[in-house]
Order: structure tokens, then C-alpha cells, then sequence
């Protein structure tokens, strides 16, 4: 069939929409007609080089829609279900899949490549195979995607909301929920209020914090994360030091996470600072690949035995974690139509990522 897509030729390039053809769906995979499909500032990082990716791509990597068409094999989903799309795949049998770490599944070091699982690609444009993102690629009305990719939810929750539960909120709120493992009356900071940073700021609040500093240089993110539960703001790590102090009596916070749009290693020591004892210094914003080198306190690390975790999306768990979410979306008690600042045509995706470097939205969203 044919579809329109966003794709990216080359690095610093812009996305370019077109027409493609799109392979039926083989077998363990799934045809889905998407509703939305958020804009990520991953998707950005392939523009910059910040994640290495294989080109030509389809783009986007959080998705929600209809199952339109089923592979050989698939009993997990049936035409007409509508499901949120996982940047991570699962697939319930590798070692990290049978502990609980579905994160961390073997299936997702292919998420990267450009083809599907079975090292062939579904779409096709100007006469070269296509990529995509996170065997995703969201930026089309039409998609096909491996089973594992998918997570079942019911019908009756908005679809164009769904869409941010595949990536930046299940991200964000397992940053601080899971692997920050928040507890209440914890102090706590989150350093970059954009997509995961908004949604870390609504997991420490979920989680019971009693103090919140939501920590980013442009002042309506500071607003928007006071709306979300952030208690205090500040404009840079070096302001919020003198507010964590005064607030714990000297004690600092328990735990900072950073979700800035890249991660430098010059960030890891003033975030150490922020901690105080056995607190956790959590990184789930995206840094360079060929970025080797962290400035760090080693005599505090080890006397006050401060941590520094990585987090990949989050810790969660899609299959659990999603429809979890959902029914917290549902009951009131997480926010998901407040998240989206400013929606999209396909034709317009590079507006959004224009509106999203410029800190005018904290999440734009395709919608088809």
C-alpha cells in the first residue's frame, strides 16, 4: 500500500514528507493505522547525530491506533483493537525479559538498525529500503510493527492522549517512580522540563513527594511544571542549590533526576551536589555516544554513598506499565491532555520541532 511519511535522508537534514510504499505485515508483525504520534526530542537527537541511526528513516517512535491487519502467528491483537505503540519491543523469553526488565530485552539492540526483526524493511521510498525508528516510525498514518511492540488498551480512552504513554510519560514517570524509587516525603529535583521532565515532576508528585524543584532556563516550562506539582522552580542547577538546602535543613534532596534535552558530563557533578546522602542522581536524557568523559566528586561518592543510575524508558514495563497509566489517566489522577501544547498535520512536523527547540511546547503531537 502506499502512505504518506516523514523521512530523514541525512544527518542535519529535515524531515521530508512523501509518499511510500508500505509492505503488508509479515509474520509475528502488525499493520496498524495510527491516530497521532508524538514529537519527540529523540527523533531530534537523529537529526544532530546524538543517536547514530541508519538513513533513510521513517521517524516517530510514540504512537497510538487501530489495528487494521494482522501477520501469521499474532493472537496477542486482532483487527480493530486499538493499541499504544512501545519504542522498546518484548519479547517475554530473553534473560532480562523473564526477571521483570523488559526495558532491557535482547530484541531492543534492534531498534536502531533501520530494518524489522527479521533484518528486511517494510517501507520503501525513491527506490531504496526505509528505516524505523525503534522498528516503529510513527510520522505515518500507516505503520507495521512487530507484536511485541504493541500494547493493548481500551477503547474508550482518546487515542491522541494514549500516543505519550508509548514514550514520554511512561519515561518520565518510571524515571522518578521506578528507577529513582521516590518515597513520600522525599525532596526531590528534576533537572529539563520538556516531555520527560514534565512527567517526572507528575510521578514525584504521584509518588508523594513533599518537595518538588523542577529546574529549566525557560520560564513557561517552569509554569507549566508548577500546574503539574513542582512545589518550587528554578532557572539552573547553581539557582536550585540554595532552595534544596534551605528546604531540607542542609540535608539536599534524595533524589535528581536529569532530563535535559542532551546529557553533558560536565552536569553529573553540580546534580551530585543537589543529592545528599544515599540520594540518586538518575540520567535519562540522551548524551553523544562519543561522549567518554563526567566530572564527578569520587571522596563524596563513595563516603556518602551517592548513586548514579541510567534509566532507559524509564524502567517500565509497557505491558504492565501503560495500561496502568491509562486508568490513572482515567480516574484523574495523571494528567495527559494538559501535555499537549500544540497539535499538527504531518505536513507540519518540522513546525513542531521548530516550536519544540524554541521551548514553546511540552509536547506537540501529529494527529492524522
Amino acid at each position: 500500500m502506499k502512505t504518506k511519511a516523514a523521512v530523514l535522508w541525512g544527518l542535519g537534514q529535515k524531515w521530508e514528507v512523501e509518499e511510500v510504499e508500505l509492505d503488508p505485515p509479515k509474520r509475528g508483525e502488525v499493520l496498524v493505522r495510527l491516530a497521532a504520534s508524538g514529537l519527540c526530542h529523540s527523533d531530534e537527537h537523529l537529526v544532530t547525530g546524538d543517536i547514530p541511526i541508519q538513513f533513510p528513516v521513517l521517524g516517530g517512535h510514540e504512537g497510538a491506533g487501530v489495528v487494521v491487519e494482522v501477520g501469521e502467528g499474532v493472537v496477542e491483537v486482532e483487527v480493530g483493537d486499538h493499541v499504544v505503540l512501545s519504542f522498546l519491543p518484548t519479547c517475554g523469553r530473553c534473560s532480562y525479559c523473564a526477571r521483570g526488565m523488559t526495558n532491557l530485552c535482547d530484541q531492543g539492540a534492534s531498534v536502531l538498525l533501520g530494518p524489522q526483526l527479521d533484518g528486511t524493511y517494510r517501507f520503501h521510498a525513491r527506490g531504496q529500503d526505509v528505516g524505523q525508528m525503534c522498528l516503529l516510525g510513527t510520522f505515518t498514518e500507516h505503520t507495521v510493527v512487530p507484536v511485541g511492540s504493541v500494547v493493548k488498551i481500551d477503547k474508550d480512552i482518546p487515542l491522541v492522549n494514549a500516543a505519550l504513554v508509548g514514550c514520554g510519560v511512561t519515561t518520565g514517570f518510571g524515571t522518578m517512580v521506578r528507577t529513582g524509587e521516590v518515597k513520600p516525603g522525599d525532596t526531590v529535583v528534576v533537572a529539563g522540563i520538556g516531555g520527560i521532565g514534565i512527567n517526572a515532576v507528575q510521578g514525584a508528585r504521584i509518588g508523594g513527594a513533599r518537595h518538588i524543584v523542577a529546574i529549566d532556563p525557560v520560564e513557561l516550562k517552569r509554569e507549566k511544571a508548577q500546574e503539574f506539582g513542582a512545589t518550587h522552580v528554578a532557572a539552573s542547577i547553581d539557582d536550585a542549590w540554595p532552595v534544596v538546602a534551605e528546604l531540607t535543613r542542609g540535608q539536599l534532596a534524595d533524589v535528581c533526576v536529569l532530563t535535559m534535552d542532551v546529557a553533558e558530563g560536565d552536569v553529573i557533578a553540580p546534580a551530585l551536589a543537589l543529592v545528599g546522602k544515599r540520594g540518586k542522581v538518575v540520567v535519562t536524557a540522551i548524551g553523544n555516544p562519543a561522549q567518554m568523559d563526567v566530572k564527578t566528586n569520587l571522596f563524596e561518592l563513595t563516603l556518602y554513598e551517592k548513586q548514579i543510575r541510567g534509566s532507559l524508558f524509564g524502567s517500565s514495563n509497557a505491558q504492565h506499565d501503560v495500561p496502568r497509566l491509562l486508568e490513572m489517566y482515567r480516574s484523574g489522577v495523571l494528567k495527559l491532555d494538559e501535555l499537549i501544547t500544540t497539535t499538527y498535520s504531518l505536513d507540519e512536523v518540522n513546525q513542531g520541532y521548530d516550536d519544540m527547540k524554541s521551548g514553546r511546547n511540552l509536547r506537540g503531537v501529529i494527529v492524522f
